[in-house]
């Protein structure tokens, strides 16, 4: 694909590697010809490059196949995950997960984008609800505006929640950014 037909959230490979595009911009520099400065997120490590690309050179695109898998169970750092179209089971470790290994709890649905049949993208759902196991004890008076506390979570994760969640309640929580969304009536 010509560098001009670029969108966000694609998948290219650059000298070898997997990106994702973050962001682009068309810049049109003085005498030269209009250049898109890319913001490149790499799939492997994480790592934001910025790059110059002019419009109509070419960029490989690749295909990720999204497959939904159901996440089993977690033996140490190796987590065992179901394809939910062959009944296979596949095994990855903590770096797979980055920081979403805190929210992995048994038969939730995860989605994995595969490039030659290797996971490379894993995305959790956007909420999970998980029993908070340890906290502090409710504060009398505290609102919804007022401070937080920490409380740790049945899978060992540690968020702020609002000072009124009791002990053995179900909260839900973002995993894209580890927030407090609200409690949940069983």
């Amino acid at each position: 694909m010509k560098a001009s037909e670029m969108k966000k959230g694609q998948a290219i490979k650059v000298e070898g590697k997997l990106y994702t595009i973050v962001d682009f911009e068309h810049v049109k520099l003085g005498k030269g010809g209009a250049v898109f400065q890319t913001k490149l997120k790499c799939i492997t490590d994480g790592l934001i490059n910025n790059i110059r690309v002019r419009s109509e050179e070419i960029l490989e695109e690749i295909e990720l196949q999204k497959k939904p898998y159901e996440y089993l169970y977690s033996q140490g750092s190796q987590h065992v995950l179901m394809d939910l179209e062959t009944y296979d089971q596949i095994t990855l470790d903590d770096d797979a997960f980055g920081d979403g290994k805190k929210y992995l709890k048994p038969n939730m649905p995860v989605t994995i984008d595969m490039y030659e049949e290797k996971p490379i993208v894993i995305t959790l759902p956007n909420t999970v609800d998980l029993k908070v196991v340890d906290t502090t004890p409710e504060i009398k008076g505290a609102t919804a505006q007022s401070q937080t506390k920490p409380a740790t979570l049945e899978t060992g994760a540690v968020v702020q929640v609002p000072a009124f969640v009791k002990l053995g309640e179900l909260i839900r929580v973002d995993t894209r950014t580890g927030m407090y969304v609200t409690r949940v009536k069983e």
